[in-house]
């Protein structure tokens, strides 16, 4: 390998000490990086059967072998541990600006166990790491720690936690890049970091030399063309963010209502769209993550009259649309509020949705309130309901556990909406076929991302795994074969670290591995490129099956599945689910039960796990 790839800091800090390896250029072939390389560390150093708060949980930051390179989007890095929230692998994306600074250091990969006795930040620098009282920021807002780090370390990055975080929200999210929110958002990897009383990574700057690659002029002129293509080929989301596309995103059914009752409302979604966001003036600029040329953050002005991040597609729809909520203003609070405390709005809006709803039934069973009215549209019950989650006081004690302990905690699961424990992101399988069949088996639960099937209905093709056009989003022909390779496709996505925004623009699984073999010098083929999906797909699969995951959780909630909703395009039920599943399974490999088969364990050469 002509990359200078592959050097990971182990830190534990129940002892203070760290350590550091290089991995075996045959690990990295087989795993590549980011997403595979975290799962591969995660399940080699996580003991059996323990419960996710516990110290020996591993806490994994990952890159991927373009980072650092000129590949446009690849910037990003990944984060892995065991969800606090769904009991099963957790793994978040994320981009800003993060990863690259870390690579900065010399580490591709970090791996944190134990848990100190007081709150701590972790220091990276391109001699180690270093462990730091963070005792006098326990209590600190996201923005707040990452000033706080930004002053004492100029240049440096900081992944951090806010309060949701310290106080064990199983929502919780970890907070990059302060105000511009760049969040590991999903599977309360927060709580994680707030058990370990870890405030913070800061990745310091460095003098490092810059990466060793294999061919740098090939690479760059590849990336320079994509690299000028893609806010052309993506125009939308540079222009107005990813709540640009909500109405576009309409018009297919893909929206969430009334906690995904409905297909339609008489509420104004124009306003609170990305367009009515740049009309209004709140708009002042755009957020660009390191190696892109999208640039689909928003910089918005917040509340105290500084720039910060502006709602995101899923956001506005989480926030907004699904609990009948046409106030921007209300939706940019509730946002601001919960990137200050550290909360995925994915998870935050469909449990503020079920309880809405329960509300309404009256299925609350005497539950306290908190003196909150959260009725449907009610924006002030919104931001009521952020702050309680943020702070775990009140109400917030019940909503912070996600809808599925919440729902079985009131006797009401029937419309709790969720895969696993990981609440719906807004995009709504009655509109797309295949994505009923992608949420059901994705490894972390419900994901549009992991499998990012509906794309591949509307207006992507995937023609290395012989969809050569956009398939027929209510059919049913090949629906569990298009799932199967795109959730491989996007594993590999996610261990180059590419952003998936990027396949908008011209990028390719092709592409993709051009780029792996300029950068490495590696040769690889088609075939094993899809096979390292593949595998990195099933090492997580694997995982789960070990904590007991199998069909019984290979499932849709009763909503999507047997209620037709009210209005709106799209309003099929996704087609004979047990038979697609049966189909899935086949195609995969695994047992009837949807356990990976020895057989096919030994032909990826995955490890047993007990």
């Amino acid at each position: 390998m002509d990359i200078a790839y592959g050097k990971a800091l182990f830190v534990d800090l129940t002892t203070g000490t760290s350590k550091t390896e290089i991995l075996d250029e045959e690990v990295l072939r087989a795993y590549l990086g980011g997403s595979g390389i975290a799962a591969w560390l995660f399940s080699s150093l996580v003991p059996p059967g323990i419960d996710p708060l516990d110290p020996a949980n591993p806490l994994v930051f990952a890159l991927g072998p373009l980072c650092g390179t000129t590949a446009p989007t690849s910037g990003r890095h990944e984060l892995a541990t065991l969800s606090p929230l769904t009991g099963l692998f957790a793994e978040s994306d994320v981009g800003g600006a993060w990863g690259s600074v870390f690579r900065n250091t010399g580490y591709d990969f970090l791996a944190i166990v134990g848990a100190a006795k007081a709150p701590v930040a972790l220091v990276i620098t391109e001699t180690g790491a270093r462990v730091e009282d963070a005792g006098s920021l326990w209590g600190a807002d996201t923005f707040a720690t990452y000033d706080h780090y930004s002053e004492k370390y100029p240049g440096s990055e900081t992944a951090c936690i806010g309060i949701a975080g310290e106080r064990l929200v199983k929502i919780a999210c970890v907070s990059h890049d302060g105000r511009d929110a760049r969040m590991a958002g999903r599977c309360g990897l927060g709580a994680v970091m707030g058990s370990k009383k870890l405030k913070a990574v800061v990745a310091a700057p460095s003098t490092k030399a810059p990466r060793k690659i294999h061919d740098a002029a090939a690479l760059a002129e590849s990336a320079r063309e994509m690299a000028r293509n893609l806010p052309l080929r993506a125009e939308l989301m540079a222009k107005f963010g990813t709540a640009g596309t909500l109405k576009g995103a309409y018009t297919f059914g893909d929206v969430p209502f009334k906690n995904w009752a409905l297909g339609s409302t008489d509420i104004d979604l124009d306003a609170i769209s990305g367009q009515k966001l740049a009309e209004t003036g709140r708009l002042k600029k755009r957020f660009f993550c390191t190696m892109c040329s999208i640039g689909c953050g928003r910089v918005i002005e917040l509340s105290d009259g500084k720039l910060g991040a502006g709602a995101e597609y899923e956001t506005v729809c989480e926030l907004g649309a699904n609990l009948l909520i046409d106030d921007i203003e209300a939706i940019i609070t509730a946002n601001e509020k919960a990137n200050r405390y550290g909360i995925d709005t994915i998870s935050a809006g469909g449990v503020i949705g079920f309880l809405m709803e329960a509300y309404e039934k009256d299925q609350l069973n005497g539950l306290d309130l908190s003196g909150v009215v959260p009725a449907w549209g009610s924006g002030k019950a919104l931001i009521q309901l952020i702050d309680l989650i943020g702070t775990r006081t009140g109400l917030g004690v019940f909503l912070g556990e996600g809808v599925a302990r919440a729902s079985k905690s009131v006797g009401s699961p029937d419309y709790a909406v969720h895969v696993k424990g990981l609440e719906f992101p807004a995009h709504d399988p009655r509109a797309f076929n295949s994505l009923g069949l992608s949420y059901a088996t994705g490894n972390r639960g419900a994901c549009h991302l992991q499998g990012m099937t509906y794309s591949f209905e509307k207006s992507l093709s995937l023609p290395e795994r012989n969809f050569e056009k956009p398939q027929d989003r209510f059919g049913s022909d090949r629906k569990a074969e298009l799932v199967v390779a795109s959730q491989d496709f996007m594993s590999l996505l996610d261990s180059l670290k590419l952003c998936k925004f990027s396949l908008f623009g011209g990028n390719s699984a092709s592409v993709a591995l051009e780029w792996l073999n300029l950068a490495t010098g590696w040769n690889m083929g088609m075939e094993e490129f899809f096979r390292a999906g593949e595998r990195i797909f099933n090492l997580k699969r694997l995982y789960n099956s070990s904590r007991g995951a199998s069909r019984k959780d290979d499932c849709l909630p009763k909503r999507i599945l047997q209620e037709p909703k009210g209005g709106g395009a799209g309003q099929n039920l996704p087609p004979d689910f047990e038979a697609s599943l049966d189909d899935y399974y086949r195609l995969r490999g695994w047992t009837s039960d949807g356990i990976p088969t020895i057989a096919k364990m030994e032909e990826l050469d995955l490890p047993g796990i007990v």
